[in-house]
């Protein structure tokens, strides 16, 4: 990846489009993230106060109908609809959930907080953790259970809301909204996820990250891409 400065939603959108994988934070890979090629004001704006790179994050998702995420290292990444096929099929190593979880290699708390997605995507983190009972007294692990899913393809954010006061103005950050990829992305990622067997998507995704850093050692995208 050349040198490159974000000084726009629009041109975080070119770049999202351009790289096909854009993680938010700096991370084991050097160079890869937003953090490190966002203009300083869009990052934080001290004349306004505000995190201009966090608001696009909805309309980013909205407008590009990528996928976002906590993709790689537990932490939150862009992909675009051209390539998050290919990761999830990858990363789910070719099994749907319910298969996953037939063949013993998911958890009750994965499937019961996965099903809950399924059946009311999209939904707010604050009415999945509702309806979920994951509260204190309740059920435990939410967070580690929805990064996970994430991690391997089954769930998405798929937009940020922001709650509104009694005069209809937004306030606070947004509430991360929850879905399935397939609920999300439709029949074109549904046509597209299995298409390759695991092995073939995460050949293509290596050769890939390869072009996009040719100085980069190999095993540390194989580490990052893991």
């Amino acid at each position: 990846m050349k040198d490159f400065i974000i000084h726009s939603k629009a041109e975080l959108i070119k770049a999202i489009d351009t790289f096909g994988f854009l993680p938010f934070f700096e991370n084991s890979v050097a160079g890869f993230s937003i953090e490190e090629h966002i203009d300083p004001d869009c990052w934080y704006d001290n004349e306004t106060g505000s995190w201009p790179v966090w608001e696009w994050k909805g309309p980013v998702i909205r407008e590009t109908g990528c996928a976002y995420g906590k993709f790689f290292e537990k932490k939150a990444c862009y992909i675009s609809p051209e390539w998050f096929p290919d990761f999830a099929n990858y990363r789910r190593d070719g099994y749907d959930f319910d298969a996953r979880y037939d063949d013993g290699l998911a958890p009750l708390k994965d499937k019961q907080l996965y099903d809950l997605i399924e059946a009311n995507a999209p939904i707010l983190s604050k009415e999945l953790k509702k309806i979920g009972d994951y509260r204190k007294g309740g059920v435990k692990g939410f967070d580690t259970i929805i990064t996970r899913l994430q991690s391997q393809g089954y769930v998405i954010i798929s937009d940020f809301v922001y709650m509104k006061d009694r005069f209809g103005e937004p306030y606070g950050w947004g509430v991360a909204e929850y879905a399935t990829p397939e609920s999300f992305m439709g029949k074109a990622f549904s046509d597209a996820v299995y298409q390759r067997t695991p092995q073939e998507s995460y050949e293509r995704l290596l050769n890939h990250f390869k072009e996009l850093f040719p100085d980069e050692e190999e095993r540390v995208l194989k580490k990052f891409l893991k």
